[in-house]
């Protein structure tokens, strides 16, 4: 970690406060809870997923999975449907109500800026970054609920 420029802990830090922040912003403008905005997120970039697959990539458990599928619904943000593969599935799909391009307009705008101030070679890495960092972050996530439910048992 000596590599790391100084502050770097810090910065990472504001950078993930600044994401909290515009996640709880956009659920506020979409009038969902962010636990709501971040589910229907998942299934808009899925497309369609089980409940135990959006449970999987919530953290939610299976009981929460089901309340949140149900306020959804009935907001008209999703709709449960059979799984073509195998009928005796139910798989949630996302619909089309909400304009979540205009809700985060203000931040593809402003973070487009800084894009364009990156070479290609630079946008690359970046991306990397992004891809990589999502997926050790949910790999952390994981470890961090397994470790509490631990500690919760005894």
């Amino acid at each position: 970690m000596s590599r790391l420029p100084a502050h770097a802990h810090e910065t990472f830090r504001r950078y993930l406060d600044a994401m909290t922040a515009h996640a709880q912003a956009a659920a506020d403008a979409a009038d969902l809870h962010p636990t709501d905005w971040a589910a229907l997120s998942v299934l808009n970039l899925a497309g369609s997923l089980t409940s135990g697959e959006l449970a999987e990539r919530t953290g939610l458990t299976t009981g929460a999975t089901t309340r949140l599928i149900d306020r959804l619904e009935r907001a008209g943000h999703v709709r449960r449907v059979a799984d073509p593969a195998d009928r005796r599935r139910v798989v949630v799909e996302p619909l089309p109500k909400l304009d979540a391009g205009t809700i985060v307009g203000p931040a593809r705008q402003h973070l487009g800026e800084i894009f364009a101030g990156y070479g290609p070679d630079q946008l690359e890495v970046l991306f990397d970054y992004f891809g990589r960092a999502a997926d050790a972050l949910m790999t952390a996530t994981r470890e961090v609920r397994a470790e509490t439910a631990r500690r919760r048992q005894g």
